[in-house]
């Protein structure tokens, strides 16, 4: 069993309360700004793709989203979920000898995932549980590029819907 790694507290950030991301830095044991606005689309946008960078980096990273309410700060603290880990792929899928794709499948794939996953952050949908990751999979996993591209558009669509909403 694991210990029970203990959060630090982010402090407040500075200023006027407005939309803030506070990301951790282990190695300085400090808090830093990671994006700010008016608006909380912007911010949380930034805040899914900084994540996922710092995961794909093989950090954890540590982040804390603060709001206005009432002309004061608040805490939104994002939901805890685990890091994206893609499921292997099923066996004997055609591609290389042995059952194992191509590096073509694989690059297609990587880019399909890649494509979905950027239309999931434009509507908003930043840090997924395992469950969604396997969804993620299936789709790309299913479909062409086209279709893939045909869903990550409509994403992007509501997620522009959702940011106008936002702003307003």
């Amino acid at each position: 069993m694991s210990p029970v790694q203990t959060r630090p507290e982010s402090p407040q950030p500075p200023g006027v309360p407005r939309w803030v991301a506070m990301f951790y830095e282990p190695a300085s044991a400090s808090w830093r700004v990671g994006a700010e606005s008016p608006y909380r689309f912007p911010v949380a946008y930034a805040m899914g793709e900084m994540t996922q960078t710092l995961r794909a980096r093989d950090a954890d990273p540590v982040v804390t989203l603060w709001g206005p309410k009432g002309g004061e700060w608040e805490r939104h603290d994002p939901p805890a979920a685990a890091p994206p880990t893609p499921p292997p792929p099923p066996a004997g899928e055609a591609g290389a000898p042995g059952g194992a794709p191509s590096r073509f499948e694989e690059r297609l794939t990587d880019r399909r995932q890649q494509v979905l996953m950027a239309g999931l952050g434009k509507a908003g949908l930043y840090d997924l549980a395992p469950d969604d990751l396997a969804a993620v999979q299936a789709v790309v996993d299913g479909l062409d590029e086209t279709a893939v591209r045909r869903i990550a558009h409509w994403l992007t669509v509501a997620g522009g819907d959702r940011a106008g909403a936002s702003q307003a």
